[in-house]
C-alpha cells in the first residue's frame, strides 16, 4: 500500500513538472529572422541585387521579404518590426523606396510571412549608379532579437543601369555603337536578347532577331507614330518649352526622360544618347 502511494506521488510530481514546463515554454517570447538561403541550403548573407533596366517604364516594384519565427506558433496575431538601417543605406526615403510601416503582422497560427518592400525607379541618376537599402528585424513585445544580426538583416542593391550584352557586337551594324539609351530604346520597342550567330543552330533564331531589329529601327526613326500605335505601353512625347525638341517618357515614371532633338538641316527628329550623339539605325 505504501508503495502504491509512493508511485502516485511520483507520477503527480512528474505531471506537475511537465505542466509547468509547457506553460513556461508557451509564455516565452520567440525570436524572428529573415529566411534567405542559397541553392545549397546555406544561409545567404549576400546582398540582393535588382535592376529596373530590363523593364523600362516600370516606376516601382515590390521585393517580398521572407520573415520566419524561431519558436512556437500562437493562436493570435503578433506584431514585428522591420526597420531601415540608416548607416548602411544610401537610398533616399520616398525617392528610392516607400517608407516601411511602423510594424507588420505575423498571422495567428503561422510561423512565416512575406513583407512587401517597395523600391522606386523615379530617379534619373539610377541609370548611372546603384543605391542600397538595408533593413533589419528588431525586438518588441512579441519577439526578441537574440539571434545574430546577420540573420535579421538584409541589403538590397538596385539601379536602372544597363550593361552591354555579349550579343551586341554581332549586331552593331544594325543597332549602331552601344549606348545605354540605345539599349533602353531597344527594350522599350519590345526587343529581347538577340542570337549569337556563332552558336550551333543559330539560324533558327535569325527570323526572331530580324523582327526585333526592324521594330526598334521603326521606333527610333519615327517615335511619334510608335507612340500613337502603342498607347497601352504608356509612353508620351511632350514638347519642350520654347523649342522644337521633345521629351519621350513613360507616364508612370515621368522623371526618366529621353531627349528627342529636332535637326532643321534634315527636317527630322533623332533620339540623343547619354554622350549627346544622335542615335541612327
Amino acid at each position: 500500500m505504501k508503495m502504491n502511494i509512493f508511485y502516485v506521488f511520483i507520477l503527480g510530481t512528474l505531471l506537475l513538472a511537465c505542466k509547468k514546463n509547457d506553460i513556461s515554454t508557451y509564455e516565452s517570447i520567440d525570436n524572428i529572422y529573415l529566411n534567405y538561403y542559397d541553392n545549397n541550403g546555406v544561409f545567404d548573407t549576400a546582398a540582393v541585387t535588382y535592376s529596373f533596366s530590363t523593364r523600362p517604364g516600370l516606376a516601382k516594384d515590390t521585393i517580398w521579404v521572407p520573415v520566419v519565427v524561431s519558436g512556437k506558433r500562437l493562436n493570435r496575431d503578433r506584431q514585428f518590426i522591420l526597420t531601415v538601417v540608416d548607416t548602411a543605406t544610401t537610398a533616399a526615403k520616398d525617392k528610392h523606396y516607400e517608407p516601411l510601416k511602423p510594424f507588420y503582422i505575423m498571422p495567428a497560427d503561422s510561423g512565416k510571412v512575406k513583407v512587401p518592400v517597395v523600391i522606386k525607379n523615379i530617379d534619373q541618376d539610377l541609370t548611372n549608379k546603384s543605391v542600397a537599402l538595408t533593413f533589419r528585424l528588431i525586438g518588441n513585445a512579441d519577439f526578441k532579437q537574440d539571434l545574430p544580426v546577420k540573420l535579421r538583416t538584409k541589403k538590397i542593391v538596385y539601379s536602372n543601369r544597363l550593361e552591354r550584352p555579349s550579343w551586341w557586337m554581332y549586331w552593331q551594324g544594325q543597332l549602331g555603337e552601344y549606348s545605354r539609351v540605345t539599349h533602353q530604346l531597344f527594350l522599350i520597342s519590345g526587343g529581347k536578347d538577340l542570337v549569337n550567330p556563332t552558336m550551333p543552330n543559330a539560324y533558327l533564331e535569325i527570323p526572331r532577331t530580324l523582327y526585333y531589329l526592324e521594330n526598334v529601327r521603326l521606333f527610333v526613326k519615327d517615335p511619334f507614330t510608335w507612340v500613337s500605335r502603342n498607347p497601352q505601353k504608356g509612353y508620351v512625347l511632350t514638347k519642350r518649352t520654347g523649342s522644337e525638341d521633345y521629351d519621350f517618357y513613360n507616364t508612370a515614371s515621368p522623371e526618366i526622360k529621353f531627349y528627342v532633338k529636332f535637326f532643321p538641316q534634315v527636317n527630322g527628329y533623332f533620339f540623343m544618347n547619354e554622350a549627346g550623339k544622335q542615335i541612327i539605325m
